[in-house]
């Protein structure tokens, strides 16, 4: 499928949803909510991780990046990989920057439900190796407030009303 039909297929999908008032709970991007990466595709080739990261990050987070270059010239393919802190920050980026245009080129986001990190290479650094090892991303808080127990909360309250002498 044409990736400009894929572009229009996903905005088409979230603008349905959107008229309909689907619950979060039972929306599309639910399906990727174990994963913090997405997909970043038709990107102009002269684009650093640099730039990349400073276009995405008005969403959240990034914690890790791939852009794939090509192994003998080291030039950019002009797609990549994002992992963003926070899962939720990867529907903000797939909603907001899908079909944008970044230097005249339509770019296409996507979610990536299991992304593998490429094979392990001698120049890897410590950060990047404990990411790879671990995953990143998925610290999706609760979103009611963590229950505080009557104690702690009396505890709270008398320190507060010191506080405030």
């Amino acid at each position: 499928m044409n990736p400009l039909t894929k572009v229009k297929l996903i905005n088409e999908l979230n603008e349905r949803e959107v008229q309909l008032g689907v619950a979060e709970k039972v929306s599309w991007h639910s399906e990727y909510k174990h994963s913090a990466w997405i997909f970043v595709g038709g990107l102009p080739y002269e684009l650093t991780e640099g730039d990349i990261i400073c276009v995405f990050s008005q969403y959240g987070e990034i914690v890790n990046i791939n852009l794939v270059r090509d192994k003998k010239t080291g030039k950019s393919k002009g797609f990549c990989f994002l992992c963003y802190e926070d899962q939720r920050s990867t529907v903000l980026a797939v909603d907001n920057f899908n079909g944008i245009k970044i230097k005249g080129r339509t770019i296409r986001v996507d979610h990536v439900s299991n992304y593998r990190a490429p094979q392990e290479s001698e120049d890897v650094d410590d950060v990047t190796r404990e990411l790879q090892e671990k995953g990143c991303g998925v610290k999706t808080p609760p979103s009611s407030p963590p229950e505080v127990s009557e104690d702690e909360d009396a505890k709270l309250t008398k320190k507060h009303k010191k506080d405030k002498k």
